[in-house]
């Protein structure tokens, strides 16, 4: 592959979708659901000990969650696809002629005319029948396998360095205060959305307005209700 070819292909950005998603999704759960927990054991009139505590649970629980929903969807998803190819095996063992015609008629419908859809087919099925069909019938790709484990423990570490960072806010201070720890939680959101946008290739203002205006919420919502409960138990 020449120079200017490998220049054309990094200037594209969706290889990183799988790992930018997991980081992404991680360290957003992890600054918002830990710094609204905080806000409302803060707004409930909690304790400096109470917030760190609740926020340090939040933190271990989320991350865990988590890994558990990454693990349980990627392997989900990989059983999925294996059972596919199962499938796709057995069509390609007993029907390899049906198989071919399928394959050729997806290159057409794809704007191929009809004898060079038949040729592509033929070329690609000598090279390796199962991932043409996995690739272009079944949506299979190398890039978007993921491992389970691998996910798990990447989408933990994002929530866990997610939720850090408004649980440091409290620590750094000698009570909870509110206005400090929701500032720098939007903030952080804030820069945490531009980076994913700029790494995605997306607009830098619209990513970091989506990521801010839903932390805000999710804030202010748990604010009200530590506020109610503080005020009513």
């Amino acid at each position: 592959m020449d120079q200017s070819l490998k220049d054309h292909n990094r200037a594209h950005h969706g290889h990183r979708v799988g790992g930018l998603r997991a980081a992404v999704l991680g360290a957003n759960d992890g600054i918002v659901s830990t710094a609204s927990l905080i806000i409302g054991v803060a707004s409930a009139n909690g304790t400096r000990a109470a917030v760190l505590v609740a926020g340090a649970a939040g933190l271990i629980a989320g991350a865990l969650s988590m890994a558990a929903g990454e693990y349980v969807s990627v392997h989900s998803q990989a059983d999925s696809d294996s059972a596919d190819l199962d499938v796709e095996r057995r069509y390609l063992s007993s029907e390899p002629d049906l198989e071919l015609d399928e394959l050729a008629a997806i290159y057409e419908g794809r704007g191929l005319d009809p004898e060079l859809a038949s040729i592509v087919a033929k070329k690609l099925t000598e090279q390796d029948a199962l991932a043409a069909h996995a690739r272009d019938e079944l949506g299979i790709s190398e890039r978007n396998v993921s491992n389970p484990l691998q996910a798990a423990a990447f989408s933990a570490a994002s929530f866990a360095i997610g939720a850090f960072l408004p649980l440091a806010a409290v620590w750094f201070t000698a009570s909870p205060q509110i206005p400090l720890i929701a500032a720098a939680s939007l903030i952080f959101l804030s820069l945490l959305g531009a980076i994913a946008a700029k790494a995605g290739g997306a607009n830098m203002v619209r990513g970091s307005l989506r990521v801010l205006v839903w932390g805000a919420v999710a804030m202010a919502a748990t604010a009200l209700v530590g506020h109610l409960f503080g005020t009513n138990v």
